[in-house]
């Protein structure tokens, strides 16, 4: 995820440094900014009902690293009384919202877990095509600033182009809006860019006219290809339309109780063709679970 000749040239950062460090402990000895273990546990519970994210104490002091911009800019005195104001059911949507895109985590690359990508492309799209299907629907459940769902339209497109009798659609979708507004707009910094082959990076990336922009965008062909929403895997329905020839449901449901994984998981599974393809991270598991699924290759299961 994205947010940031003279005398004695070795004094120079001392200076800068020392009022620095001096600032971080006052913010850090301010009482505004800290969170008593009792109004934590409350917004950890609120944050684990609403998103299915774990929040053992331990991150105690990353939420509050992530919740003080939201108080300052609410104007309360104190996080405690921000927390103390989420937790009441008082805050309106624009707020809760606020809340859920500050504590959720978004991490993703481009072509991230390449060996997903590589099966998609010699295994699953040949065998599709060959079957007599002509439109394939795909579901990126966890988009985050939307490099996987863009990655997954490289790979697609690259496949229409050299068979033409294929067409496809994306559905890319995420709790936090903050980062789908982002991946609405397809612009990614240049180093962000460097995993993407260099052939599709020709195809599929216009970069910036000024080099010192250092960025590039999607084309708009492919950005015309995905649809971004969102939507909440803890919700008891997912209304994606008409089920997902493949879906992509990765590096989320680490976050996730077992309980919860195992709900998510079927859920999905619902929402998936006989015959369709789920992908999950490479270090999830469905291992235990009663599922309609046969694992085909590393995290790569078929819907039977």
């Amino acid at each position: 995820m994205s947010r940031h000749p003279g005398a004695s040239p070795a004094r120079a950062p001392a200076a800068i440094q020392i009022p620095a460090i001096q600032a971080g402990l006052k913010q850090s000895a301010n009482p505004a900014s800290t969170l008593n273990p009792r109004q934590f546990r409350k917004i950890a519970n609120i944050i684990e009902a609403q998103t299915g994210i774990k929040m053992p104490d331990s991150k105690l002091h990353l939420i509050e690293g992530r919740l003080w911009r939201r108080m300052r800019d609410g104007g309360f005195a104190s996080l405690n009384d921000y927390c103390e104001h989420i937790a009441s059911g008082l805050a309106d949507a624009d707020t809760m919202t606020d809340f859920i895109n500050a504590v959720t985590t978004n991490k993703t690359d481009f072509f991230r877990e390449p060996a997903h990508f590589d099966y998609l492309s010699e295994e699953i799209l040949p065998a599709f095509h060959a079957g007599g299907h002509s439109r394939m629907r795909c579901w990126s459940a966890a988009a985050s600033t939307g490099m996987e769902a863009y990655t997954l339209a490289m790979v697609l497109d690259d496949f229409r182009e050299r068979r033409g009798d294929f067409d496809y659609r994306i559905l890319a979708t995420d709790i936090d809006t903050d980062v789908l507004e982002q991946a609405r707009k397809g612009v990614y910094p240049a180093a962000s860019l460097d995993p993407v082959p260099q052939g599709l990076r020709r195809r599929y990336v216009r970069m910036a006219n000024n080099p010192a922009r250092k960025e590039g965008r999607i084309v708009p062909e492919l950005r015309s290809r995905i649809s971004f929403a969102r939507l909440n895997l803890m919700d008891d329905a997912y209304p994606v339309g008409d089920p997902m020839d493949v879906i992509f449901a990765r590096n989320v449901l680490i976050y996730f109780d077992k309980l919860t994984q195992a709900k998510v998981i079927t859920r999905l599974c619902d929402r998936l063709h006989v015959g369709g393809h789920l992908i999950l991270g490479h270090s999830e598991s469905i291992a235990g679970l009663d599922l309609p699924l046969k694992t085909v290759a590393h995290t790569v299961f078929r819907k039977l």
